[in-house]
C-alpha cells in the first residue's frame, strides 16, 4: 500500500495520564490477561484431551477460546507495556498489523459464536437430524467460512484506513489501533471510508447479533413441550451462550454501528469486549456447564494419578 504521508508512528495517549493510575492499570491488566490465556488455555486443553467432547459444540467453543487468546493478544500486551512506558508509541505499520490482527480475530468471534447459536439451534430443535446437520465436513465448513469472512473483513477494513495520507498528525485518543481513531488523523476526506466502515464493522456486528436473537428466540419457543429436565439442561447452556453474546455484541454495535466520532465512553467500552469478555468467556462456559466441569475434574484426576504411579 504505497501512501503519501509524513508519519512514521503514532502515539497513544492510552486509558490515563496519572501515573498512579497507570501503575494501577498496569497490574490489573497484567491480570486479566493471565487469567485469559490461563483460562482460555485450560477449555482448549480440556477439549483436547477428553474424548467425550469431541463433538460440535465442544469443536466451536474451542475456536472461540483460541480467538479469545489471539483476540486479546492483538492489543493487551501492547497496552500493558504502555502503562509502564513514558512514550506510547507504535510504528505506522506495527499500527496497520495491530489493526489488522484486531479485526481479524475480532470478526472471527463473531462468526464463531454465530455458528454456535446455529450449533444449538440444530440441536434442540432438529435433535434426530442433529448429527447430519453438524457433521464432521459441515463443522470444518462452518469453521473454514467462518475464518475466511474475517480474513475478507479485516483486509478490506485495513485497506480502507491505509490507503488515506497521514500528514502530522501522530496522537491516537486511544490505547490501540481502531478504524475510528485512526481515521481522524487522516488529512484527507474520509466521509466515504466512514460509511464503508459502518458498512462493514457495524452491519456485520449488528447483523450477526439479530441472526442469533433469532435463532434463541426459536430455540426458547421450541422448549415449551419438553421435559422440565430437557429445559433446564438446554435453557443452561443457551443461557451461557446469550451471556457471552450480549456483552460482546453490544459494545461493538456502540462503537462501530455509527459514524467516526468519539466518546470519552469509547475506551472503557472498548476495553469490555477486548479484554473483560475473553477473561469472563471461560468462566461463564465452564461454572454453567457440567460437561466442561467434569471434564476438568477427569483431566484433573488423570494428573493426580499419573504422579501416583510415578511416586511409587
Amino acid at each position: 500500500m504505497e501512501v503519501a504521508n509524513n508519519v512514521t508512528e503514532f502515539i497513544f495517549l492510552g486509558l490515563s495520564q496519572d501515573p498512579r493510575m497507570q501503575l494501577m492499570f498496569f497490574l490489573l491488566f497484567l491480570l486479566f490477561y493471565v487469567m485469559i490465556l490461563v483460562g482460555n488455555g485450560l477449555i482448549l486443553l480440556t477439549v483436547f484431551c477428553d474424548h467425550q467432547l469431541h463433538t460440535p459444540m465442544y469443536y466451536f467453543l474451542s475456536n472461540l477460546s483460541f480467538v479469545d487468546i489471539a483476540y486479546s493478544s492483538a492489543t493487551a500486551p501492547k497496552m500493558i507495556a504502555d502503562f509502564i512506558s513514558e512514550r506510547k508509541a507504535i510504528s505506522y505499520w506495527g499500527c496497520a498489523v495491530q489493526m489488522f490482527t484486531f479485526h481479524f480475530f475480532g470478526c472471527a468471534e463473531i462468526f464463531v459464536l454465530t455458528v454456535m447459536a446455529f450449533d444449538r439451534y440444530a440441536a434442540i430443535c432438529h435433535p434426530l437430524r442433529y448429527n447430519t446437520i453438524m457433521s464432521a465436513s459441515a463443522c470444518t465448513v462452518l469453521a473454514s467460512v467462518s475464518w475466511l469472512g474475517a480474513l475478507a473483513h479485516s483486509f478490506v477494513q485495513t485497506l480502507l484506513t491505509f490507503q488515506l495520507p497521514f500528514c502530522n498528525a501522530q496522537v491516537i485518543d486511544h490505547y490501540f489501533c481502531d478504524v475510528h481513531p485512526v481515521l481522524k488523523l487522516a488529512c484527507a476526506d474520509t466521509t466515504l471510508v466512514n460509511m464503508l466502515v459502518i458498512a462493514n464493522s457495524g452491519l456485520i456486528s449488528l447483523g450477526c447479533f439479530l441472526i442469533l436473537l433469532a435463532s434463541y428466540t426459536v430455540i426458547l419457543f421450541s422448549l415449551r413441550k419438553r421435559s422440565t429436565e430437557s429445559r433446564q439442561k438446554a435453557l443452561s447452556t443457551c443461557g451461557s451462550h446469550l451471556t457471552v453474546v450480549t456483552f460482546f455484541f453490544v459494545p461493538c454495535i456502540f462503537i462501530y454501528l455509527r459514524p467516526s466520532t468519539t466518546f470519552p465512553l469509547d475506551k472503557a467500552v472498548s476495553v469490555f469486549y477486548t479484554t473483560i469478555t475473553p477473561m469472563l468467556n471461560p468462566l461463564i462456559y465452564t461454572l454453567r456447564n457440567g460437561d466442561v466441569k467434569n471434564a476438568v475434574k477427569r483431566l484433573w484426576s488423570h494428573k493426580i494419578s499419573l504422579k501416583e504411579k510415578q511416586n511409587a
